[in-house]
């Protein structure tokens, strides 16, 4: 039994009417839970490395693009679920730490590209490897079919919520031209 088991069991002494249809609290309330624990031991992890969650969040994603190791501003937004201003000031931030540089764009001089730079690059070389070490930590050890089940199901549970791969910010490739239509 877990705590989320503990506030089923109590609304349903409280209001047994409600019985059947307390079970999406089984599901929304551990996803919460689950949540809220991994973001914690996150948060602690990079802060032992110096690191912001956000700060992890663009070097990797720079890094995974690929020499140069470099976007556009437009892209890291895209990628970041979060306003221009604050991509413009995590950026500046992250910039002042030495981790990034803006480059301007040799055929676009209106376009800026954020690169990693050297330290950031060895940074995110060292720290992503002792992450994945501490995300297998935080995780119980699944037998591989119980694994491909689970990670089947949190596919689908995302897929419900619209979670669609977007190439444009997946890979490295060029940023699609605007529509006209």
């Amino acid at each position: 039994m877990d705590t989320v088991d503990l506030i089923i069991d109590l609304w349903q002494k409280e209001d047994p009417d409600l019985a059947e249809d307390l079970w999406p609290v089984a599901i929304v309330g551990r996803v919460q839970r689950l949540a809220r624990i991994l973001d914690k031991a996150l948060k602690d992890f990079f802060a032992e490395h110096d690191l912001e969650v956000f700060e992890f969040d663009v070097l990797t994603t720079l890094r995974r693009a690929g020499a140069p190791y470099e976007l556009t501003a437009g892209a890291l937004l895209k990628s970041s679920m979060v306003t221009s201003s604050t991509v413009t000031n995590r950026i500046d931030r992250m910039e002042a730490k030495g981790l990034v540089e803006r480059v301007r764009d040799g055929n676009d001089r209106r376009s800026v590209r954020v690169r990693l730079t050297p330290h950031g690059i060895e940074l995110i070389e060292r720290v992503f490897r002792l992450h994945l070490a501490n995300e297998a930590q935080l995780l119980p050890a699944y037998d591989p079919e119980d694994y491909e089940r689970f990670v089947g199901e949190l596919r689908r549970l995302l897929e419900h919520f619209g979670d669609r791969l977007d190439r444009t910010v997946a890979t490295s490739g060029p940023e699609p031209t605007p529509s006209t239509s």
